[in-house]
């Protein structure tokens, strides 16, 4: 964490470039959940997975790297499922230079 701190010195600061997942970001596994677990997420939705019951669960149950097949059928299915949302795309969508604003 206090790498983290080291690299992100200020909020308004929106550069910086970390990894999302030190250790495996070249890799496609579940290291991401002990990660999790360990409330040692980079984004407030990633301690918010603890705080739900289900999620929380969700978490604990991959953290241990047990169910690897478990989780790459989920995440299979989890993407089906987001390429069937139907984005809006040219004139009727747009993607946000910035998450938590809308274009103008």
């Amino acid at each position: 964490m206090m790498r983290l701190k080291s690299k992100c010195a200020s909020l308004n600061e929106n550069t910086t470039l970390v990894d999302m997942d030190p250790g495996s970001f070249k890799t496609f596994n579940t290291d991401y959940f002990k990660l999790v677990s360990k409330r040692r997420g980079l984004f407030h939705s990633d301690g918010a997975l603890l705080t739900d019951p289900f999620t929380c669960a969700y978490v604990q149950h991959h953290a241990t790297g047990a169910f690897k097949d478990e989780f790459f059928a989920n995440f299979a299915t989890s993407m089906i499922k987001l390429g069937n949302t139907n984005p809006l795309t040219g004139i009727q969508g747009e993607i946000r230079k910035k998450c938590s604003m809308v274009n103008h």
